[in-house]
């Protein structure tokens, strides 16, 4: 299916790259604020954040790999609920908001957005959840099923545009035009690389706008050659601390799937020895992943 780009404004409300931040997505009826925290107490001239709306506290990992913290919530008058978390939540330097524009959200209607939201974050587990309850998910009409999960396919959208991969998943797929014919289309695929290592390093894993993705159950090589570079020792440990790396039955596996900063890291730690990523990982057919970026 061909896809068309995107238009999406946004509007620095204070003039400054780090204050608040107004975005809107062409031919739709929502609205995201991305506000920092000490500018919540400058939104007073923003009428429409007195409205029904969904938001979400964004916080920095401390001692955690991999791991900010967000909490999901919801509130019939968004400003009022935000400058109460001011006195009550310390862990969250931002927040972003969304709205309905002709205030078409009811109460019924954040609920379940609550809920979905918070379903798919726990699923994509790039974040620390921070609410103390599973939000409850309403009974809502099929016909409000499909225009609520139409309106979070663009909440979705934005919080990646505005910062926060929050529901993406680890495992992206790569659009590739395809200019054969006059008829282009973007083609989605999933390019996956192998390592299988003498030593016991066993994995796999795909090259994405992050970085490269090692997958859940890799086997990593145990233990590490002595020069192993130590920046990658002081890693490894972490993830071992941080339970990313687990030990079953005497061997050493990857819990989850993981975003390293490069092909070589990831490398690396698979196979407990200093690599060159982009001759290491191969794939099924045999080709090393510096051949098939060149192509």
């Amino acid at each position: 299916m061909k896809k068309y780009g995107k238009t999406v404004k946004l509007f620095l409300i204070d003039g400054e790259p780090n204050g608040r931040i107004s975005c809107e997505l062409s031919n739709w009826n929502g609205k995201a604020y991305k506000i920092p925290r000490t500018y919540i107490k400058n939104c007073n001239d923003r009428v429409d954040l007195n409205s029904t709306g969904i938001y979400l506290l964004f916080g920095g990992a401390e001692g955690n790999l991999d791991k900010s913290k967000v909490y999901i919530g919801e509130a019939e008058e968004i400003l009022k609920r935000l400058n109460q978390h001011l006195k009550q939540k310390d862990f969250w330097s931002e927040a972003i908001t969304f709205i309905s524009k002709d205030d078409n959200l009811n109460k019924a209607h954040i609920k379940y957005l609550e809920n979905r939201i918070y379903e798919l974050a726990k699923h994509v587990g790039r974040y620390e959840l921070v609410n103390s309850q599973i939000p409850n998910k309403p009974n809502i009409s099929e016909s409000d099923i499909a225009e609520m999960e139409e309106f979070l396919s663009n909440i979705r959208f934005l919080i990646n545009i505005l910062g926060h991969k929050l529901l993406e998943e680890k495992r992206e797929k790569v659009s590739v035009r395809n200019n054969s014919n006059s008829n282009s289309e973007n083609i989605e695929k999933l390019i996956t690389f192998s390592i299988d290592a003498a030593r016991g390093g066993k994995a796999s894993g795909i090259q994405t706008s992050e970085g490269f993705v090692v997958f859940e159950k890799a086997q990593i090589a145990d233990p590490v050659v002595a020069s192993f570079p130590k920046t990658m020792k002081r890693l490894r440990d972490e993830m071992i601390e941080e339970e990313i790396i687990l030990k079953k039955n005497g061997e050493l596996f990857l819990k989850k799937d993981y975003i390293f900063s490069s092909p070589s890291s990831a490398a690396m730690i698979v196979m407990g020895r200093s690599a060159n990523g982009l001759v290491e990982w191969k794939t099924q057919e045999g080709k090393i992943l510096r051949d098939v970026e060149s192509e």
